[in-house]
């Protein structure tokens, strides 16, 4: 019986084709990959983390996030016994706060249930909170050495230049799976995501530079996918309110159905008073204007004064710490 590698018919006609890509792939990820500090070592606990925070962010935006993250919890042991609100806090500006709440409670499975040790294989790291496909994919091969193969978006685009078709949903799985390197999974993976972030990019590919050009169907030329929806646009006004260094908040109630339990500013009754602090914020499909007025704070039943010294500490919202940084209260 044919493996799912099989069922997907490569660009790369011969194994020896097949072995070439490996080579020019890795070999150029050697010498050209970027020096991210994730990639220092194969410290599970390291790798989990950057994968988690790299889940629909920006490599550019987690780097100090991670850094500060693993200085306040260098381990899993320090992950597990930290309180909730001190990981959110730890997490606020990345977004998508959903990711932190699994982490932590993945965290605390692995020191309880795993005696603080990670699964060693991609079906047992699928057993913890947070972790799918491509997640138990990567730490698997990055730390263990799996022969798992990666699907992001960078793996997609990569996939589907090969081919010179988009391929659908388990067909990328299966491609990705037929040319991973078995000596070198982990490395393969971190080559064919780098090659899709740096060289095989969305617009203006660089295919001059690709390593791997010669094997490539569509040469950066692709049937163009569907238009992006349109961000809807609204507008939205807050308060801000100080009484002598301490700053008026509110708190999102447990049962709230986004970011539950986290601080942000009061919105301002109507938007009035007088806006002297404007700003945009995207989330997801809507572009936020976002305007901050000085008028007094609504006293609601999960407001109350937070001195500026806490907010560090506090797990803000992501658009409550810009307009405070914008403010310069943080």
């Amino acid at each position: 019986m044919p493996s799912p590698a099989q069922n997907c018919e490569l660009p790369l006609k011969t194994e020896q084709e097949k072995r070439k890509f490996q080579k020019r792939l890795l070999s150029w990820y050697d010498r050209n990959c970027r020096d991210l500090p994730w990639r220092r070592d194969r410290d599970p606990y390291r790798v989990w983390v950057s994968e988690i925070m790299l889940q629909q962010t920006r490599v550019a935006a987690v780097l100090e996030h991670y850094r500060k993250f693993l200085q306040r919890f260098p381990t899993v042991q320090a992950l597990a016994k930290a309180r909730e609100s001190s990981v959110l806090a730890a997490w606020s500006g990345l977004g998508y706060y959903r990711r932190a709440r699994m982490m932590h409670r993945a965290a605390r499975a692995i020191v309880h249930d795993h005696a603080g040790e990670f699964p060693t294989d991609a079906e047992g790291l699928r057993g913890l909170d947070g972790i799918g496909r491509y997640t138990a994919a990567a730490i698997a091969s990055i730390s263990f050495g799996e022969s798992a193969a990666v699907v992001d978006g960078n793996v997609e685009r990569v996939l589907a230049r090969l081919y010179g078709r988009s391929l659908p949903g388990e067909k990328r799985w299966q491609a990705a799976t037929a040319l991973l390197s078995p000596q070198r999974p982990g490395d393969f993976n971190q080559a064919m995501m780098e090659l899709g972030a740096t060289i095989c990019t969305p617009r203006q590919p660089k295919c001059m530079a690709c390593p791997v050009f010669e094997f490539c169907v569509s040469r950066g030329k692709l049937e163009k996918s569907e238009k992006a929806k349109p961000q809807k646009k609204r507008e939205i006004a807050y308060s801000l309110t100080r009484k002598n260094s301490t700053i008026f908040l509110v708190q999102r109630p447990p049962t709230a159905s986004v970011m539950p339990g986290m601080w942000e500013l009061p919105e301002a009754p109507n938007g009035n008073g007088e806006p002297w602090l404007r700003l945009r914020h995207s989330i997801t499909e809507t572009d936020f204007v976002v305007r901050v007025v000085r008028s007094k704070a609504a006293q609601t039943t999960y407001g109350r004064w937070i001195r500026q010294a806490q907010l560090v500490r506090l797990p803000l919202t992501g658009l409550a710490r810009k307009i405070l940084k914008a403010a310069e209260v943080i």
